[in-house]
């Protein structure tokens, strides 16, 4: 495998905790015996900590010397890539509720395993970075439309027909299309679009806003070889409602999804053997990862959901928008991470009980890797317990807007407090 500061499946990456090894999961979906696999493997040869990551995959946090065991459990649970190269870039993210949601326009998942299968087989396409990313979004409700990705594909309907709008180092949520193709040319547009970048991009233009400082969109059409269309009438805005938290209806009638999040992104093992057993129990016997560091279990029964919500909950996940803890994010922190100025992990804690209501963002440092798309309040640490306070706004790059330096927790929750700040607040 190539060098990367990525973790993988097969790549086990040095951190102040231990080793860390990246789950990609196909869709963010995972089998209850998948699942336990990983609970198994965290427990025995790890310090038992699994991470939920927010492009809807798990870590395995504190591997130990025994890292070729641990690799060797998850590969005979079928979560690894079809070829070794193919590790890193199987990096396609889906609505956690394709194929279910009332909302869709069409089930991606068939779409999606066609573009995975590509990605592994294709030599070529191992060349990418561990950190070029696909999204399909086929309009359902439940979707994360901001963060950013290389390729976006998005679902619209036209004239009564289903198109596919896309476009480069962006987010439907926040971006206006290029174009549009049909769906029957989706898969040829990920692989053009794929080659187009790897035949132009030099080796430090790692993504694709990287090569887009050097050339045009008018020069990037140009070399498409597709039916393109324009993406007249293309709209397409989040869910203002927290859907990835609680049970929602889903197409089938009488059946539902559940819900929730692991607080601040980490479960231990007997979260997931519990969510495992649940999903086995009520379910089909899957769990799908969310982009919001959570897990949904699909086609529960209607009558079943409040039991499920309430196990769930009794296993240590949030299930509510209205506990404080469900609205917050941090990265490991200066515990498990040497870039970490803070114990980001404990410090929101800590800030949970003195907020309500609030979408708060903890980073240790600038890099933000808890977060894939610029949060309504960011905590930057400076140094132990103590943050810079940033305000998202729009047009401004990075954090958004400086609100004050170096403040402790009280101090931050007193202005919080003050003047708070929704998920849409620009």
């Amino acid at each position: 495998m190539r060098p990367s500061g990525c973790p993988g499946l097969l790549r086990i990456v040095q951190a102040l905790d231990g080793g860390i090894c990246r789950i990609k999961l196909a869709g963010g979906s995972i089998t209850a015996e998948q699942a336990s696999a990983v609970a198994d493997a965290a427990q025995t040869y790890a310090g038992g900590v699994i991470e939920a990551t927010n492009r809807a995959n798990l870590q395995i946090r504190g591997i130990g010397a025994r890292h070729d065991a641990l690799i060797a459990m998850l590969l005979a649970a079928g979560l690894g890539p079809s070829s070794a190269g193919g590790d890193d870039v199987r990096n396609v993210m889906l609505s956690p509720s394709a194929g279910i949601d009332r909302q869709m326009l069409f089930d991606t998942r068939p779409l999606a395993d066609q573009i995975l299968a590509t990605l592994q087989t294709h030599p070529r396409f191992h060349e990418l970075s561990a950190k070029f990313a696909v999204q399909l979004d086929g309009g359902e409700a439940l979707a994360m439309l901001e963060h950013h990705h290389d390729l976006w594909l998005s679902a619209f309907a036209a004239n009564g027909e289903t198109l596919l709008a896309f476009g480069l180092a962006g987010c439907p949520g926040h971006d206006a299309p290029l174009a549009a193709v049909p769906l029957a040319q989706g898969h040829a547009l990920v692989v053009a679009v794929l080659e187009w970048f790897l035949d132009l991009a030099r080796p430090e233009q790692t993504r694709m806003r990287h090569l887009l400082t050097d050339t045009t969109v008018d020069d990037f059409l140009g070399q498409l070889r597709l039916p393109l269309q324009p993406a007249t009438g293309f709209s397409r805005r989040a869910n203002p409602a927290p859907l990835h938290l609680g049970s929602y209806p889903q197409r089938e009638e009488n059946r539902v999804y559940v819900g929730a999040v692991a607080p601040l992104g980490r479960l231990d093992g007997a979260m997931l053997q519990g969510a495992a057993r649940l999903a086995s129990e009520y379910g089909d016997a899957s769990l799908r990862f969310t982009p919001w560091q959570g897990v949904l279990l699909p086609n529960v029964y209607a009558k079943d959901a409040a039991a499920v919500t309430e196990r769930l909950e009794q296993l240590g996940f949030l299930c509510s928008v209205d506990q404080p803890l469900a609205r917050m994010i941090a990265c490991t922190g200066s515990t498990g991470c040497g870039k970490g100025l803070a114990d980001t992990k404990a410090d929101a804690l800590q800030l949970a009980t003195l907020l309500q209501g609030q979408n708060v963002h903890l980073s240790g440092c600038p890099r933000s890797c808890a977060a894939a798309h610029t949060a309504p309040v960011t905590l930057l640490a400076v140094s132990p317990g103590h943050y810079d306070l940033y305000f998202r706004e729009a047009g401004q790059p990075g954090f958004g807007r400086l609100h004050a330096r170096t403040l402790s927790l009280s101090a931050a929750s007193a202005i919080l407090r003050a003047c708070p700040r929704s998920n849409t607040d620009d």
